[in-house]
C-alpha cells in the first residue's frame, strides 16, 4: 500500500506597523493549519524612522531565516486621514517585502477588510473577533497582550484560504500574480502602469 506524502507549506503573515509590527508564521499540511510561531517588533523605543525600517528589516529576515517560509502575505496599508503616517506605514510595509524578496519568497497583500471576513466572516469584524476566530481555527489559546501578533497570524490564515481558491490562480501560473497582488493588479490595469 503507497502512502501519499503530504506536503508542508509554511506562511508568513505580516502586520506592518511603525509602532507595532505583528507576525504570525502557520504551517499548513493538507487542510491542517498549525501555528508555528507569532509576536510583535516593538519600534516605539528607536529614536529615528531609519532606525525602525533597518530593525523591521533585520528582524523580519531573522524570521524568514528561522522558519523559512514558503509565501509572504502582509497587510496592505489602510487609507488614512494622515498623509505623513500613511508615507511611514508604507515604508515599513516596503523594508518588510524588501526581507522577503531578498530571500525569493513570494508576496501577496491583503485588505484588512479581506483578512476580518476571511477568518470571521465579517469584514468589519473587531481584533477581539479575529482572535476568538483564530483560536478556534488552530484549536489553541492565544496572548491577548498581542493584537497586532493575532493579526499577522489572521493574515497568514487569510492568504492559505485564498491562495487554494480557483480565483487566486492566475492564467500564467505565477505565484506572485495571485488574487490581491501586484501581478494581478498589472494585468488587470494595465492603462494605470507607466
Amino acid at each position: 500500500m503507497l502512502k501519499t506524502q503530504v506536503s508542508e507549506k509554511v506562511i508568513i503573515g505580516v502586520d506592518p506597523g511603525t509602532q507595532v509590527m505583528g507576525y504570525g508564521v502557520i504551517s499548513v499540511k493538507g487542510q491542517q493549519i498549525s501555528l508555528v510561531q507569532y509576536g510583535v517588533i516593538h519600534l516605539s523605543k528607536y529614536s529615528t524612522h531609519e532606525l525602525k525600517l533597518k530593525k523591521i528589516f533585520e528582524r523580519l529576515t531573522q524570521l524568514i531565516d528561522d522558519y523559512l517560509p514558503d509565501e509572504m502575505a502582509i497587510e496592505d496599508p489602510f487609507y488614512g486621514k494622515n498623509a505623513q503616517s500613511m508615507l511611514k506605514l508604507g515604508r515599513a510595509q516596503g523594508v518588510a517585502m524588501a526581507a522577503a524578496l531578498a530571500r525569493n519568497i513570494p508576496i501577496v497583500e491583503y485588505s484588512p477588510k479581506k483578512v476580518k471576513q476571511s477568518v470571521t466572516g465579517s469584514g468589519n469584524a473587531s481584533k477581539e473577533q479575529v482572535a476568538y476566530m483564530l483560536e478556534k481555527i488552530l484549536k489553541m489559546e492565544l496572548n491577548r497582550e498581542f493584537m497586532d501578533a493575532t493579526d499577522g497570524i489572521a493574515i497568514a490564515v487569510c492568504h492559505q484560504y485564498h491562495a487554494n481558491s480557483p480565483a487566486s490562480v492566475s492564467t500564467t501560473g505565477s505565484k506572485k500574480a495571485k488574487k490581491g497582488g501586484w501581478g494581478a493588479f498589472v494585468s488587470e490595469n494595465p492603462d494605470r502602469v507607466r
